[in-house]
């Protein structure tokens, strides 16, 4: 399952160069991870708003540099909503 390239999320962090880029493909890696753990669904990069939930994700752990799987208060209400319609509206991607 790959949902983001490295290339998407540093553009949207607005990151240049490449001294973080391990820090951020393991940030993926486990956004990723935690959506299928809190949807029981597999997604790939054809679904926006799964692409949008892991930026949404590492953005807040990358930017804050919390403990992966900690989300802070900011950014708790959209997770949750997202979580909410990926689970229930969106079929898995096959």
């Amino acid at each position: 399952m790959s949902i983001l390239t490295l290339e998407e999320t540093k553009l949207w962090l607005r990151v240049d160069g490449d001294e973080e880029d391990t820090t951020i493909a393991t940030l993926i890696a486990a956004a990723e991870t935690y959506l299928v753990n809190a949807t029981g669904k597999q997604f790939d990069s054809s679904n926006d708003l799964a692409k949008l939930f892991v930026l949404v994700l590492v953005a807040d752990w990358f930017e804050n540099r919390q403990a992966v799987g900690k989300i802070s208060e900011n950014i708790r209400q959209t997770v949750q909503s997202m979580l909410a319609q990926l689970s229930y509206c969106y079929p898995e991607s096959k």
